[in-house]
């Protein structure tokens, strides 16, 4: 059995943020708004610190604390998307919040580290009670997260629904751990799996039933969408990015986990779930972005469609698919939070943030610079060749043929065209409508480096980066099984 000094060593990227944060938080009570400046590139450290820790045990130390955690290749992959996803979100924080001449609320990146000390919990989840945990810590900070701009309506909204329906869906989860223990008699991944090797009882059938929708929730998966893009439209904008971009990778990289782990002998029963929200994920997110026109929300629908192409690579419940759940998520964090900074760029000359599609006429001709990243990113999203939103696309429909679900494979192709279709629009907007509003010139120097180097990767250079993707990838996807 690992002491618990052993096991501390494998959990010490969670620890250096929990400390982190909790020192942060002190600075923040003591020095106020004045040093958010300093407490975000602070944040930024030690999240850079985490992601470096993940190279000593906690990047393949095995099982610890109990067998409750496990710290192992897959676990390490996903929390460098998700502290990317953190660092990035800090970044360009600043130039939203103080726009206004009010420097930006120090607590923002502190809660952005406690959501990230959740994250790795979710990912290295090894017990069902981890795993609720670290769902928990995320969540709780992700509600105040979303209502952060306490003088806005929009985001008071935003809050007051993502926790609603968040707290309803913790609610489902619960159920569904309660029924797994209760009719296999454990809460380890691995004895809920031997106790499911004999046949898959009602009882346990049910708990995987409810698990899922809990699960489904957090990556928007319709049926368990609704929030998103009221919670996206209503957030401030590095928060929807957030939102868009690391809970995401976490939450997907923990259904995988649970999937092919705890509920390994039951593929037969949970595949059947995954494909129907997979198929109505990306067929809701195409047509109903179609009509869109706030740029967040349109965002949000993209990535319900997303998701959708995500969950194509668990349908296998192979080592081939979830690679290419890997691949495709590394690949869309960076489309998303790209298109995220992009749309913050969206500010009249008075300051103004505007997020209608229809100030965006013309930006070719005002803004070219900003206009060729909109370009990249909104032709990688609908995954475009020779943009490296199409390899996403590819590894996923490769893993469902080379399993043999090709019908599959067949309509997510052609949904991905219907998809096409609104990101397009955007384009056409972009390069062919006359101007109708004049955005203001880019003030933050962060800002454009993130769009550049974003913007970098998901175009055909992007393709250099498969020979280190690929290998990272098919090693943490070899860890699972």
């Amino acid at each position: 059995m690992m002491s618990y000094t052993q096991s501390f060593a494998l959990s010490m990227p969670e620890e250096i943020l929990a400390a982190g944060a909790i020192i942060l938080m002190l600075a923040a009570a003591w020095a106020g708004d004045r040093a958010s400046r300093v407490i975000s590139w602070l944040s930024v450290l030690l999240l850079a610190i985490a992601a470096l820790a993940l190279l000593g045990p906690s990047g393949s130390g095995g099982l610890g604390y109990d067998g409750a955690y496990i710290a192992d290749p897959f676990a390490a992959f996903a929390k460098l998307l998700a502290f990317i996803g953190a660092a990035i979100a800090i970044l360009i924080a600043p130039g939203f919040f103080e726009q206004d001449g009010e420097p930006m609320r120090a607590e923002f990146p502190v809660l952005i580290l406690l959501s990230a000390v959740g994250m790795g919990m979710m990912v290295s989840a090894a017990d069902l009670l981890t795993l609720y945990v670290g769902l928990e810590l995320l969540s709780l900070a992700s509600y105040v997260l979303a209502s952060f701009m306490r003088r806005d309506t929009r985001s008071a909204e935003a809050g007051l629904k993502y926790f609603v329906l968040g707290a309803l869906a913790s609610g489902i989860l619960l159920y569904g751990i309660s029924l797994l223990y209760g009719f296999t008699g454990t809460t380890h991944f691995a004895g809920v799996a031997a106790a499911m090797k004999g046949g898959v009882g009602i009882g346990q059938l049910f708990g995987i039933v409810f698990v899922l929708a809990g699960l489904a929730f957090k990556v928007s998966a319709v049926p368990f969408h609704m929030w998103t893009p009221d919670v996206y439209e209503g957030s401030p904008t590095p928060v929807a990015a957030f939102f868009s971009a690391a809970p995401k990778v976490a939450a997907m990289a923990l259904i995988v986990r649970v999937a092919t782990g705890a509920m390994g002998p039951a593929t037969g029963d949970w595949r059947q779930i995954v494909i129907f929200c997979a198929l109505a994920s990306t067929i809701f997110g195409a047509v109903a972005a179609i009509g869109q026109r706030n740029i967040k929300r349109l965002l949000a629908y993209s990535s319900i469609n997303n998701v959708g192409f995500i969950l194509f690579g668990l349908v296998p419940g192979t080592a081939i698919g979830a690679s290419a759940v890997l691949v495709y998520l590394a690949i869309y964090i960076a489309m998303t939070l790209g298109s995220f900074i992009c749309v913050q760029q969206m500010r009249t000359p008075d300051g103004r943030q505007t997020e209608e599609i229809a100030d965006l006429a013309g930006l070719a001709r005002t803004r070219p610079g900003l206009a060729a990243a909109f370009g990249v990113f909104m032709f990688s999203l609908a995954g475009i060749p020779p943009l490296f939103g199409f390899w996403g696309k590819f590894v996923v429909f490769d893993a469902l043929v080379a399993a043999g679900f090709w019908p599959l494979a067949m309509i997510g192709i052609a949904i991905s065209v219907i998809g096409a279709f609104y990101y397009l629009k955007i384009v056409k907007t972009i390069y062919l409508d006359e101007p109708t509003t004049t955005l203001a010139p880019m003030r933050s120097l962060t800002e454009g480096v993130l769009i550049t180097l974003t913007a970098l990767f998901v175009s055909p250079l992007g393709y250099l980066t498969i020979p280190v993707l690929g290998g990272a990838t098919a090693a943490a996807a070899a860890a699972l099984f």
